[in-house]
């Protein structure tokens, strides 16, 4: 079996625990307003790989990687669950952790069979949460969030480890209701052991030049540390008020 990979990643440090071998899964069919790998939304794209190519280049950086693992990121890895299920399972034969890097927009809750044999195999989900609001979610990507929520419900009840990542982006993420409301949300997550808060950037204008696209959040500014950090703490306390709820 082969996959289509958009790339590569030897020494990835903030993909998981660990330095990591990061691999760039071709495809996605979210369009996020902020996304910075335009270039492998495309299915068609990137190069066919197979799982023990893939290990094979894992295994010449290994001797780095002993306290990481490898870590499936994109595009979006579960749009191509077989290939990755396979590659997971050949990376637990080798005792290697594995880290699922997903936004689950392909998650179907009444058909997820192929999605859990990847569960099977891995060790932590990092499950980027876009927006809380189901309508603004859709506005900001393309597609609402109530199939993502469910993922994040199911691996849940499933007891696998996981990490949050929200974007703030100003004017569209960092509103104090909608933050703290997920702070909330993130209380029902029994399983939850980290919360990534990552502040907005303009990065990628020039990939989108590159590639002939229009960069749809415009002049929007990059997001400040100081409101990073104080968007963190009102998901937080989101996160504490929604505890106390459950007491």
């Amino acid at each position: 079996m082969t996959g289509r990979i958009h790339s590569t990643e030897s020494f990835g440090t903030v993909d998981g625990p660990g330095i990591r071998f990061v691999v760039f899964f071709q495809g996605c069919p979210l369009r996020c307003k902020y996304c910075h790998n335009p270039d492998t939304w495309d299915f068609s794209g990137g190069k066919e790989t197979t799982a023990e190519e893939l290990m094979k280049e894992y295994d010449s950086y290994k001797e780095f990687l002993k306290t990481g693992g490898i870590t499936a990121t994109g595009g979006e890895p579960l749009a191509q669950p077989e290939f990755l299920a396979e590659l997971f399972a050949l990376a637990k034969s080798k005792g290697v952790h594995t880290c699922l890097d997903t936004s689950a927009g392909v998650y179907d809750p009444a058909h997820h069979e192929k999605i859990d044999e990847v569960l099977k195999y891995t060790d932590l989900v990092m499950l980027d949460i876009k927006h809380i609001d189901n309508d603004c979610h859709k506005e900001l990507t393309g597609k609402g969030n109530r199939n993502i929520l469910a993922f994040a419900e199911h691996i849940r009840d499933l007891g696998i480890p996981v990490w949050i990542r929200h974007v703030v982006v100003p004017g569209i993420t960092d509103k104090y209701e909608e933050l703290f409301a997920l702070g909330e949300y993130l209380a029902t997550l029994s399983n939850l052991k980290a919360l990534d808060v990552l502040p907005y950037h303009d990065m990628a204008k020039p990939k989108y030049a590159e590639l002939g696209l229009d960069y749809p959040l415009g002049d929007t500014p990059p997001l400040s540390k100081e409101d990073a950090i104080k968007a963190r703490n009102t998901i937080m306390d989101g996160i504490r008020s929604g505890l106390r709820k459950q007491k």
